[in-house]
């Protein structure tokens, strides 16, 4: 599967919220979620816990770029993922814990997220499907983020775990944290 998506600071999350209400989205959740990253080879592998929902392995490859960005990604189930990835423990790199609103606008997903240790960011997700191209997710990620301009800062190229790595990396340096 394919989607396109994007990751930003976000700066007023009460804002977002009410921006999400005016332009018509349909708020769907809050999720508590705990996405556990391993070591592998080519890629990346997370195994995503969320209160009330099946365990999910997603394995994902992405370019670390800040503007919207394609992805392709499988999502597995414990069983698949172990018959992909193998039966015995893969080694776990660091573990992202966050609480998510959920949102739907047309057909994008919207992640309104804190993220422990990090702090607040929005994600914009849509999917490519026969009947949403490339270009229209393109589109509609665009007309997300102008939507939500007022509320956001800086887009931000990497995934979280990426950001919590440099964190935790910054504060055994005794650097000032990052958010």
């Amino acid at each position: 599967m394919q989607n396109v998506e994007f990751k930003c600071e976000l700066r007023d999350p009460g804002l977002a919220r009410l921006i999400a209400g005016k332009i018509g989205a349909r708020r769907v959740a809050t999720l508590r979620q705990v996405d556990t990253y391993y070591k592998v080879p080519d890629g990346r592998l997370k195994k995503r816990e969320c209160e009330g929902e099946p365990t999910e392995y997603i394995f994902y490859h992405r370019l670390n770029r800040s503007r919207p960005k394609l992805s392709h990604f499988t999502i597995y189930s414990e069983d698949e993922a172990r018959s992909r990835f193998g039966a015995r423990d893969l080694p776990v790199w660091l573990v992202v814990s966050k609480t998510r609103d959920l949102w739907m606008y047309g057909g994008v997903r919207i992640h309104l997220d804190q993220v422990d240790n990090l702090g607040n960011f929005m994600e914009g997700e849509a999917l490519v499907t026969p009947s949403q191209h490339l270009g229209a997710c393109h589109e509609a990620i665009a007309k997300v983020r102008e939507h939500f301009a007022p509320a956001t800062g800086e887009l931000i190229a990497t995934s979280y775990s990426d950001l919590l790595a440099f964190e935790m990396q910054a504060r055994t340096e005794g650097a000032p944290p990052v958010g």
